[in-house]
């Protein structure tokens, strides 16, 4: 019976992780829709059906929050459907979408987002500490969300809404 358990979790996650896609590599992957301003689903060769991405070190306001569906907008704007993007990919999150860097028309989607003030670098996972000089100017300008009167991270807006 363990047996059988093990070689139907296994064939199960074989299913799950896509050879295409692996924890550290680079693919190119067309947009079939962006959900919000940190997340799209792309299309990638040889794959059925299609892969979730979130961008890494950014968090966007969510839909319901303000400047939510502004954030979601842009990001349709950077990468709209049927164009492709290259994302340098870092994993997968606890949702199991893929986490990574994604590039459309040959720019940094999340250095774009931050920059635009669309949206916040996500401080508990930021890697690379030069976004936080976009970020600055972003809030100094007082472009996208940092326009508002008292802007929250997406954080702990959620962390409100679950109390």
């Amino acid at each position: 019976m363990f047996q059988i358990l093990s070689s139907l979790l296994l064939a199960a996650a074989g299913l799950l992780a896509s050879p295409a896609i692996q924890a550290e590599s680079e693919i190119r992957c067309t947009v079939q829709s962006v959900h919000d301003g940190d997340s799209m689903r792309v299309q990638c060769p040889g794959q059925r059906g299609t892969t979730p991405i979130r961008m890494r070190q950014i968090d966007a306001p969510e839909l319901e929050q303000a400047h939510g569906i502004q954030a979601r907008d842009h990001l349709r704007k950077l990468c709209s459907r049927g164009s492709i993007a290259t994302i340098r990919t870092q994993g997968r999150d606890q949702y199991g979408r893929v986490l990574g860097d994604v590039h459309c028309e040959n720019k940094s989607v999340n250095e774009e987002m931050v920059s635009s003030g669309s949206a916040w670098l996500y401080d508990r996972y930021v890697t690379d500490r030069d976004l936080y000089h976009l970020q600055d100017q972003a809030r100094s300008a007082k472009r996208g969300l940092w326009g508002g009167k008292s802007p929250q991270a997406p954080w702990r807006w959620r962390y409100q809404q679950r109390n």
